[in-house]
C-alpha cells in the first residue's frame, strides 16, 4: 500500500467545495482545507504508485477549482 499527502492550490473562494468533493473519491482517506500556500491537503492510499498516480492525475485533478497540486509520497526509512 502507498500513501501520500497531496497538497492543493484552489481558485479563491473554492478551497472548501474543493476539500468536500475530493473526500468522496475513493482511495482519499482525508481531506481537509488549511490556510498557509496551500488551501487542501488530501490524504490518499493506492494499492502502489502507478495507482495513486491515476488516482491523483484522472480524478484529483479533475475537480473543478484546482490551479496546481503537488503530491507527496510517505516514505518509510
Amino acid at each position: 500500500m502507498v500513501h501520500a499527502y497531496i497538497l492543493i492550490q484552489t481558485e479563491v473562494g473554492k478551497a472548501a467545495a474543493v476539500a468536500a468533493e475530493i473526500s468522496d473519491i475513493p482511495g482519499v482517506t482525508s481531506s481537509e482545507d488549511v490556510t498557509g500556500p496551500y488551501d487542501v491537503i488530501v490524504r490518499a492510499a493506492a494499492d502502489n504508485v502507478d495507482q495513486l498516480g491515476q488516482l491523483v492525475v484522472a480524478k484529483v485533478q479533475n475537480v473543478e477549482g484546482i490551479t496546481r497540486t503537488l503530491t507527496c509520497p510517505v516514505v518509510h526509512l
